[in-house]
């Protein structure tokens, strides 16, 4: 092997800390030790890894900000490794790092935990809940193994690989007392001079604005909001209407107030729920346990 798991742990260690003087004192080691280790690994590698700025600690280059994920994939794969030595039927041990988007999280999350701890006991899984422009990039600096988003948040990117686990169509929700309340479907045509109270996240206003835009319909936006929760009270106040994916067990606001949901009749794209992973990277057993499991959590779902 032309490089050890030593080099690669001071290399990450150098890369969480941004010098050399803060990662030896990490890991209890001498500043030469770091220094050589990627001193090293820029040989081996023939790449530079690190800018040094003088007085200004240290910064990655692409080539480093390329190798950082699958070094600390491979420190982890090594850590589980020497832990599981005794043999690949003991049950699963440790920390998984996963991703959510937030609004998907409370939906499915919580009950995914449960199951995961039922099944594995000795499993960890810690979620981080952000943004569509967050957790991809979480996938790739190595924050998280897996991601929970929506299809349009992942696109094109070559660098994830998005497996589909659940369709959600939009629908419309309006006050319990508006006008189209007893409709048992609405068109967005009908909606077009009505206020949209748009929830108003990276990505997720986008997606909402493009189901109208494809329909050549311009919609009038009242009120924005990043809360899932805003959206659905400022609707039932009468403050407009808003089109969502997920919907709550109980049409009911935290303040007491009724929701109307109704279908659309448009034919418009469904929003696709897809498990994530950063493309070429080894999956850890950890993270292939949860992938396993999610799958067959969300095929229950939509039995």
């Amino acid at each position: 092997m032309p490089f050890s798991l030593r080099q690669l742990r001071y290399f990450v260690a150098a890369a969480e800390h941004g010098e050399v003087s803060a990662a030896a004192r990490a890991l209890s080691i001498s500043q030469p030790s770091v220094s050589a280790a990627i001193a090293d690994l820029e040989g081996q590698f023939g790449v530079q890894l690190f800018l040094r700025r003088h007085a200004q600690g240290m910064a990655l280059t692409p080539a480093g900000r390329r190798l950082l994920p699958e070094a600390r994939s491979l420190l982890d794969h090594a850590r589980e490794f020497e832990s599981g030595a005794a043999g690949l039927g003991q049950a699963l041990t440790g920390t998984l790092e996963i991703g959510c988007f937030v609004t998907i999280a409370p939906f499915f999350v919580p009950r995914l935990l449960s199951g995961v701890r039922s099944r594995y006991p000795g499993m960890d899984v810690r979620v981080t809940e952000g943004h569509h422009e967050e957790l991809p990039q979480g996938l790739k600096n190595g924050a998280f193994e897996v991601a929970l988003l929506y299809d349009y948040a992942v696109g094109a990117d070559r660098d994830l690989v998005a497996e589909p686990l659940a369709e959600f169509q939009p629908y419309i929700l309006l006050p319990k007392n508006h006008r189209l309340a007893k409709a048992s479907k609405l068109s967005l045509t009908e909606l077009a001079k009505e206020p949209l109270v748009l929830l108003d996240l990276p990505s997720t206003r986008e997606y909402f604005l493009s189901r109208f835009i494809a329909l050549g319909i311009e919609p009038l936006v009242a009120h924005r909001t990043p809360s899932y929760e805003m959206v659905r009270c400022l609707v039932a106040n009468g403050h407009g209407y808003s089109m969502l994916n997920m919907r709550p067990a109980e049409d009911l606001t935290y303040d007491g107030k009724r929701l109307v949901c109704r279908p659309i009749k448009d034919s418009l794209v469904p929003a696709r729920v897809v498990m994530v992973r950063l493309a070429g990277a080894t999956q850890t057993r950890r993270a292939a346990a949860f992938a396993e499991f999610t799958r067959e959590f969300f095929a229950k779902e939509a039995g």
